[in-house]
């Protein structure tokens, strides 16, 4: 037997029927007895869950006093209602009101003894299968109404006029004579506005609980409940504010223990108690004293006048305030001193701060300077006391600022500039001295810095902006400026005190943009109270030009040709000889170039650098390549201004012009040297009397169409008139991957005349070879050709020549006139193997499907019909029965 609410089912033990019928439609409404006050009104709640059909249900009400059931109202039938509650229904003393698809709330406004009973909660069935409950029921009592509120004996309402800060109470008076065990809730209000406000409660459970805004004032003891009788619920504020301006009332809730251990609130009163009016406290602070000026180390006198309305007991607290802005919200002043309600005063050692009379306060700053310029405060409050015997402060209010000016103490100097020590030439010393003279008026506590300045002169009346070189700080710490913070980093400006009225500047090596007018600043710095450096006074110099007359410089080079004929093979020797005019002890540096014949390939510009020779003596080799003669030429200095050249076992390739290019150093700052000019000499020229052989480069090749994977021959061909004994070749091939020679050429390989090969970087599969076939002819063979291997390919020869004396000589470059290697794709190639093998393919796959289905018909699908035996026997002739 399984009951669910008021419906009982009964069904059969099984483990595998619970999960289908431990589900159904269940009705709840709340657990009764439920306890509420005649003439209020009253809400009972009814919900459905676990239903099937639409989302929305329809609820049936009945009423039994005894045990006979009177329909009441209906959520889907209107002639549901009896006749005894159609006028109530009709009025709307009693109406449902859906809180949901799935529940609603049976409303009885003015509820009284006769609606005492049970109230039945029906729902109409939507369900597939009849389960769980449809109707609950809850049994309502209506008790009698005992709560009473009201506020004092005298009179119902009071109002209260006070002043801001002072305290005041109000009392309330609630008793009950219900005949259940109820519960009282008082909360005090206030109405400042239009709507209320909780301040304090006391709730049915014995807590108190302050209202939002209040939990503060409520935790230091300025809102508390006061002492009194057991029905008399007092309310307690001190520090009172405008805040606390309204209408104040008592409100007083019943509760009651339900059923189910919940607490519910059955009825509501309130009373309103008293007007409250807070008077705001008026206060003003005034300085007597409008802006002021003061001379420095003299005292300062301010005073602060305070008026108010407020009387009674109260005390004034007082402070001061100083500031560079008159910003009266005080944001970054600095408190001087105060004087609290107690009349205690912070300490300070050159300020003092004195009560004159009740409504006057003092300030003296004593040896005031410089930095005591600014806006001075009075700030003001005023302060009641509080029951419990500590202090509020009810008002404050700040003063008008007071503009003070000290007038500070200047001394009085003059600042004189000369130079010890002027330049002549460029990279000769200056150096300046600042002097301070006729000082007057100053005392221990002055101190002295300077800043230099350069100014650029520039012609006519144009006006340059001085740049700051170098400045010091009050403590006498160097601060370099942009103009010369680099070369005061490297020592190359100087910067020191000779003597306590002496500053000195000293450039070690002045330069031509160093030339302009120096003046020196020189400011006085006072100390202060607080051990603190202030600038004073600044007082600049009469400027001094720095400036010497230049020259340009002229350098003068000549070149010797010692030896004026020779032949190949031969030395060739040649001398320098320079001169130069306006250059401080000049040093030269010296290289030697050759303007070779435009058929020259290694210089493409004409002009090859061949050996240096720096400032300091030291030789370098240039653009000289030739790795046989990495000792062939020598450059060395006969006198401080004659150099000599050295080029052993002359070739016809070094046939040119040779000049001397010479430049002029002279010494610079910090040992370095420093270009002053340049200058070339008149050309040498190498010009070898006798010709030799005349030399025919070409290009051959019998295929020169031929298809992707094929060998491709190329010969080059050397003729000449001569035998080739005395001769040797260097032999290099190049290609143009264009039709037109509009590309870069790329070297392929190239074979010297010792016979070694070099091959260029290449990004194809292709291969490369090449061979010397005869003395005269060379071939370069291209392996298995690919489509990037098409182009104009030519070939270049560099003869060289054996001399009589056994030396080899190296002729001009010569090159051939190109050819074009075209590269065809083979089609039928290409697609023979890929055609055999998928031929192949097809094949194998044929044949194994064959076999696969085969075997399967064979022996996996094969299946043994059984035949049913069958008599055979001849029917009987029906004359034989």
């Amino acid at each position: 037997m399984i009951a669910l609410g008021s419906l009982s089912l009964t069904v059969p033990y099984s483990p595998f029927s619970c999960p289908a019928f431990c589900r159904g439609r269940i009705v709840r409404v709340p657990k009764g007895p439920l306890i509420r006050v005649v003439g209020t009104e009253v809400a009972i709640p009814c919900s459905v869950s676990d239903y099937d059909g639409p989302s929305e249900q329809n609820f049936d009400w009945e009423f039994s006093r005894d045990t006979d059931f009177m329909r009441i109202v209906s959520t889907w039938d209107s002639t549901f209602t009896s006749e005894e509650y159609q006028k109530r229904v009709g009025r709307g003393d009693i109406k449902l009101r859906r809180s949901s698809n799935d529940a609603v709330e049976l409303v009885i406004r003015n509820i009284q003894p006769a609606d005492q009973g049970r109230y039945k909660c029906s729902t109409p069935s939507t369900d597939a299968t009849v389960q769980g409950n449809y109707d609950a029921e809850v049994q309502v009592k209506v008790i009698s109404d005992g709560l009473s509120v009201s506020s004092s004996k005298a009179r119902s309402s009071t109002s209260l006029r006070l002043s801001e800060g002072d305290s005041f109470k109000l009392r309330c008076s609630a008793t009950t004579t219900s005949p259940e065990h109820t519960h009282l809730h008082v909360t005090w209000q206030v109405k400042s506005s239009s709507s209320w406000r909780d301040i304090l409660s006391l709730t049915h459970e014995g807590k108190f609980q302050p209202g939002p805004g209040y939990e503060e004032r409520y935790r230091s003891g300025h809102l508390r409940r006061a002492p009194g009788a057991n029905d008399t619920y007092r309310l307690s504020v001190s520090q009172a504010s405008s805040a606390d301006s309204g209408a104040y009332r008592c409100l007083v809730s019943e509760w009651v223990r339900g059923a189910d251990g919940s607490w519910q609130k059955i009825q509501e009163k309130s009373v309103e108690i008293a007007t409250v009016s807070i008077q705001r406290t008026a206060l003003d602070v005034v300085i007597s004293t409008s802006n002021v000026s003061v001379t420095e180390r003299d005292s300062l006198d301010l005073t602060c006048n305070i008026t108010t309305d407020r009387s009674g007991i109260f005390q004034a607290e007082v402070m001061w305030y100083f500031s560079a802005s008159p910003d009266d919200t005080l944001s970054g002043a600095q408190l001087l001193l105060s004087m609290d309600h107690d009349s205690v005063v912070s300490d300070s050692t050159l300020i003092s701060l004195s009560h004159v009379d009740r409504n006057s306060y003092r300030l003296l700053v004593r040896d005031v300077d410089v930095e005591d310029s600014g806006y001075y405060f009075c700030e003001a409050a005023i302060w009641v006391p509080l029951h419990n015997g500590s202090w509020h402060k009810v008002v404050e209010r700040t003063s008008a600022p007071v503009s003070v000016v000290v007038i500070a103490l200047e001394p009085d100097y003059d600042v004189f500039l000369n130079a010890s020590k002027t330049p002549k030439f460029s990279d000769d010393p200056t150096e300046l001295n600042c002097r301070i003279t006729n000082v007057q008026d100053t005392e221990a506590n002055i101190r002295f810095t300077v800043s230099w300045y350069y100014r650029q002169r520039l012609p006519g009346d144009d006006v340059v902006p001085e740049e700051l070189l170098a400045s010091m700080d009050a403590d006498w710490a160097l601060l370099p400026g942009d103009r010369g913070r680099e070369r005061i980093q490297n020592g190359e400006i100087i910067l020191s005190k000779k003597s306590a009225d002496t500053f000195s500047l000293r450039i070690q090596w002045t330069s031509e943009s160093d030339r302009g007018d120096y003046f020196c600043v020189i400011s006085a710095w006072s100390r202060h109270r607080n051990n603190s450096w202030v600038k004073s006074k600044d007082v600049a110099s009469a400027p001094v030009s720095i400036f010497w007359a230049t020259q340009d410089y002229t350098l003068t080079v000549e070149a010797v040709k010692l030896k004026p004929f020779f032949v190949a093979g031969h030395t060739f020797e040649m001398t320098c000889k320079v001169s130069s005019k306006n250059i401080k002890t000049p040093r030269y540096s010296v290289l030697i170039t050759a303007e070779k014949p435009l058929t020259d390939q290694s210089s493409p510009n004409g002009t090859t650098r061949i050996i240096s020779l720096n400032q300091d003596s030291v030789v370098r080799l240039e653009d000289w390549t030739d790795q046989t003669r990495v000792d062939g030429v020598v450059l060395e200095k006969v006198q401080e201004n004659e150099f000599r050249y050295r080029m052993y076992q002359t070739q016809i390739s070094d046939a040119g012009l040779y000049r001397c290019v010479v430049t002029a150093w002279s010494p610079g700052g910090g040992g370095m040297w420093r270009e002053a000019v340049n200058g070339l000499s008149n050309p040498i020229q190498i010009d070898f009397q006798t010709s030799g052989p005349v030399f025919n480069v070409s290009v051959h090749s019998d295929s020169p169409t031929i298809y992707q994977g094929e060998v491709a021959d190329l010969l080059c061909f050397v003729t000449m008139p001569l035998e080739p004994d005395d001769m040797s070749f260097d032999v290099s091939w190049f290609a143009v991957r264009s039709f037109a020679l509009d590309r870069e050429p790329i070297l392929l390989a190239s074979l010297d005349r010792r016979g070694i090969v070099t091959q260029g970087r290449r990004n194809g599969s292709s291969e490369l070879s090449l061979e010397r076939i005869s003395p005269l002819e060379f071939r370069l063979r291209v392996h298995g050709c690919e489509d990037h291997d098409f182009g104009n390919h030519y070939c270049v020869v560099t003869p060289w020549v054996r001399s009589a004396t056994g030396v080899w000589q190296r002729e001009p470059d010569i090159r051939a006139k190109p050819i074009f290697l075209s590269v065809k794709m083979d089609v039928l190639n290409a697609f023979k193997y890929p055609l055999l093998i998928g031929i192949s393919l097809a094949t194998a796959i044929g044949l194994l499907s064959c076999l696969i289905g085969y075997c399967s018909s064979r022996w996996c699908c094969k299946k043994e019909v059984q035949e049913t035996r069958r008599e055979r026997r001849r029917l009987m002739s029906m004359e034989m029965d």
